[in-house]
């Protein structure tokens, strides 16, 4: 089939570096437009990552050379894109604008941004967990008069290590009342150059802009129902997070005690959800779905940063010690990759479903 064209907005950035990498050789997407800050602007993209390029892989020649583009000029977007990712690093209110310009010009945006995350409209997929959000976006063209444009909202990178597992056991009837988690996350989290080094060697900072609001409230939208063209937020789930930045490049690791509301399963029928969850992205096969996406590890001292986050390509939540707990009535851990899952790469995922349901590329 004929690759749908991407642009890819904050370029040159942490996560649109990994946008870069992650679309290079991708079945069904094809880089053809570069954005970022005026600093950026008319030079190749090679140029305007000299000495900046935080990834393993190369970039392509074919993306190297490409002209970076000023992320306000949606105009030249248009001309070159089927849809835009935005990952804008810029304050929240000029990146809902920006976002909102894009979609008023005709473009689907998929944000890695919190700018509309909250907004009434926008529905923020994990794609295992909430593929029938996609719903409402007919109701965001009606209300706003956009006719093809739209745009769609990845979670922060916080909640997804722990939200995959805690919804399986959901979706298997097992209501949840109250979650206490502590994460642990990556310095990868905070772009580059990000936290000093300073502040990170033999060192954990307990606290992160932001971060537990954001684990806090983000889950109770993706759990939501929608009702009369709005979200209705899940605010029966209690969630208290403690959220740390530890020395570690990449893996956001979470630490869960959890309360169900009334029916509780054994570890053992835990494990066993677990193991045989999955959601429409694995149904579909789609290109960057993990399978399986929770992978359960046995041994005592696993998940582990270094060792686990590269499971699924990525993709995949690692979860391990699950046991008993004295206070509420399970707890675990778990580990996803920040800034692919957690980032780039979630949002490709959420853009091949709404390819798949329809929403991009006809």
């Amino acid at each position: 089939m004929k690759k749908l064209t991407v642009g890819v907005l904050g370029a040159t950035g942490m996560v649109g570096q990994n946008y870069i990498r992650l679309l290079q050789d991708h079945p069904w997407f094809l880089v053809s437009h570069v954005a970022a800050s005026p600093r950026s602007v008319d030079k190749t993209y090679a140029k305007a990552v000299n000495g900046r390029w935080r990834m393993n892989d190369p970039y392509s020649e074919d993306v190297g050379n490409l002209i970076v583009h000023d992320a306000a000029d949606v105009t030249m977007a248009k001309e070159k894109c089927d849809f835009v990712f935005s990952a804008l690093g810029m304050e929240k209110s000029t990146v809902r604008t920006f976002e909102e310009r894009y979609a008023a010009a005709g473009l689907p945006l998929i944000s890695n941004n919190s700018a509309h995350r909250h907004t009434t409209d926008v529905p923020v997929l994990i794609p295992e967990i909430n593929p029938h959000h996609s719903a409402i976006i007919p109701i965001q063209l009606e209300r706003r008069g956009w006719r093809e444009g739209f745009i769609v909202a990845k979670p922060n990178c916080s909640l997804q290590s722990y939200l995959p597992p805690v919804y399986a056991l959901m979706k298997a009837g097992y209501l949840v009342k109250s979650i206490v988690v502590t994460t642990l996350q990556a310095v990868s989290g905070a772009g580059y150059p990000g936290v000093p080094s300073l502040d990170m060697i033999d060192n954990v900072v307990p606290f992160i802009s932001g971060e537990e609001e954001k684990t806090e409230r983000e889950p109770l939208k993706i759990l939501a129902t929608i009702e009369d063209g709005r979200f209705v937020y899940e605010d029966s789930l209690n969630i208290s997070a403690h959220c740390n930045r530890v020395p570690v490049v990449d893996g956001h690791m979470a630490c869960i005690s959890l309360k169900f509301k009334s029916d509780k399963p054994s570890l053992e029928e835990i494990i066993a959800i677990w193991n045989a969850f999955g959601g429409e992205v694995q149904e579909l096969d789609l290109p960057s779905a993990p399978h399986p996406p929770i992978v359960y590890r046995e041994e005592n001292d696993r998940p582990q940063s270094g060792r686990d986050r590269h499971a699924g390509n990525g993709m995949a939540v690692t979860v391990g010690r699950l046991r008993a707990c004295p206070v509420m009535d399970i707890r675990f851990v778990a580990l996803s990759h920040n800034t692919v899952r957690g980032a780039a790469g979630g949002a490709i995922l959420s853009a091949e479903l709404l390819c798949a349901q329809g929403y991009i590329g006809g």
